[in-house]
């Protein structure tokens, strides 16, 4: 199931969020462990809309039982590349989990660092912490293998998420537009 591309947000907001366990000692010195996992939290508001513009939004939202279900979103804003790719983006090789670099090829142009990947066996999102043409430095490192030929999508980047919270809200003003927001986590 896919989140409604219409009516489309106004507003974007990515959060990776890496938990991390950290500590000082009484000597001041900081010790940090990294927990592995990393996920994103995506919030999206909407403008203003009519109340007949807004119904099939509320009805998916509502579908979605708070944060039972989970659905693919693409934000809307920062979907593409923002590098000059075009081309089929293949795994050259195929690479285990914990790779966080990892060998392409079919990819004609540059993916730019801050760019979204995603790997077609899997449901999590990764970030390129490099400008890449043949080589995707990822963050996080991958959390399963991937094979040779796996394709990789870079432009219009599905995000498997579910909302955040069990309960929507929307606001109406005596002008009778709808205000709504959103709050999305995603899962892997």
């Amino acid at each position: 199931m896919s989140f409604p591309t219409s009516p489309t947000a106004s507003s974007i907001k990515i959060t990776g969020i890496s938990p991390t366990l950290t500590s000082v000692t009484h000597s001041l010195k900081r010790q940090a462990r990294s927990r592995g996992g990393q996920r994103w939290l995506i919030e999206a508001g909407y403008p203003a809309m009519t109340r007949a513009t807004f119904a099939p939004l509320w009805a998916f939202v509502n579908a979605q039982q708070g944060q039972y279900n989970t659905f693919t979103y693409k934000p809307p804003i920062y979907k593409d590349s923002s590098g000059s790719a075009t081309g089929t983006l293949l795994v050259n090789g195929g690479d285990s989990a914990g790779d966080s670099s990892i060998a392409c090829d079919g990819l004609t142009g540059t993916l730019k660092a801050g760019d979204f990947v995603k790997f077609a066996s899997h449901d999590k999102v990764y970030t390129l912490t490099a400008d890449a043409t043949t080589s995707l430095a990822i963050e996080p490192p991958l959390m399963s293998a991937v094979a040779d030929n796996e394709a990789v999508t870079y432009n219009d980047v599905p995000f498997t998420m579910a909302f955040v919270d069990d309960k929507q809200e929307l606001s109406m003003g005596v002008d009778q537009l709808v205000g709504f927001s959103i709050k999305l986590v995603e899962v892997v």
